[in-house]
């Protein structure tokens, strides 16, 4: 179970997917496509009906090198969004913020998570937000900040220092006040980490389990991908299904994608081709 706001997620062997709706005109891959309030919530329908078990928002890319935005306008851009969301679907709406500000807007317009790439130490009131509104949190691993994270990152074990660091916030964050069944904890793939520090944390996700925390991993169309295929400006949707499939074999619980109807039908095949036996070796 992953406790939220005032909903609480089964979460069944096959991963939920959480689909991506980015409300802004520079994120990486689709930066520009949804920044009007109509088309980013015809987008989060498709998704729904590709498959999306949850929807979510954000109005500030993270990509390498971004440089923050005022809370303003990120309020601006997604509040109308979830506002809409919530009215037409019953379905949890994330909020993708690093900033109280913006958390605290979007759970009082009804969003039922926090989504916070620093692992919510990167604004101090975000943790007292966490706090009053019992939202579901997700709670992600970067090394650095967006503008600074791919500048040489450098780790002596990263499975190890990665899980280290999400066990610091789970218990910081459980020692304000949160309850541990509200938390769920992201790896962060490409948030400081080089081509072969992702590969090896998605051949090692299972090792997180040891937290005791849902797992929420995001390799949607990250440029780790191009490298893994030889070719940056390669499609990387069969990529990103094929890392997702061997994440569901590790027992991750949640998959936050662009394309949740490519990875939706191929978590069809793979249960039905044995993946509940796949996910035994590694005990889930």
């Amino acid at each position: 179970m992953w406790r939220l706001r005032t909903q609480t997620l089964e979460l069944p062997q096959r991963p939920l997917l959480a689909g991506i709706v980015n409300v802004t005109p520079d994120s990486f891959s689709d930066g520009g496509k949804f920044l009007d309030v109509d088309a980013a919530v015809a987008h989060a329908l498709t998704l729904l009906a590709d498959g999306a078990d949850l929807v979510d928002v954000g109005g500030e890319s993270t990509r390498p090198g971004a440089t923050p935005v005022p809370s303003a306008v990120e309020m601006e851009r997604v509040l109308p969004v979830i506002r809409r969301l919530v009215d037409e679907t019953d379905v949890p709406i994330s909020i993708d913020t690093r900033k109280a500000a913006v958390a605290r807007a979007a759970i009082d317009a009804g969003a039922e998570i926090i989504n916070d790439v620093t692992g919510f130490e990167g604004d101090p009131a975000m943790i007292g937000v966490a706090v009053e509104s019992a939202a579901g949190l997700c709670v992600m691993h970067m090394q650095g900040t967006p503008e600074t994270m791919q500048v040489n990152p450098t780790y002596g074990d990263v499975v190890a220092e990665v899980r280290c660091h999400l066990k610091e916030r789970r218990d910081a964050l459980i020692a304000a006040g949160v309850s541990k069944e509200s938390i769920c904890v992201d790896p962060g793939l490409g948030f400081g980490k080089t081509y072969e520090h992702n590969l090896t944390l998605v051949e090692n996700c299972h090792s997180l389990h040891a937290l005791g925390c849902p797992l929420l991993v995001g390799p949607s169309r990250k440029s780790f991908l191009g490298k893994l295929l030889g070719d940056d400006r390669a499609d990387r949707t069969q990529a990103m299904v094929g890392v997702s499939l061997g994440l569901a074999a590790q027992g991750v619980q949640v998959l936050r994608v662009h394309d949740v109807r490519q990875v939706r039908e191929a978590l069809l095949a793979f249960e039905a081709s044995g993946g509940t036996a796949l996910r035994r070796v590694f005990g889930r």
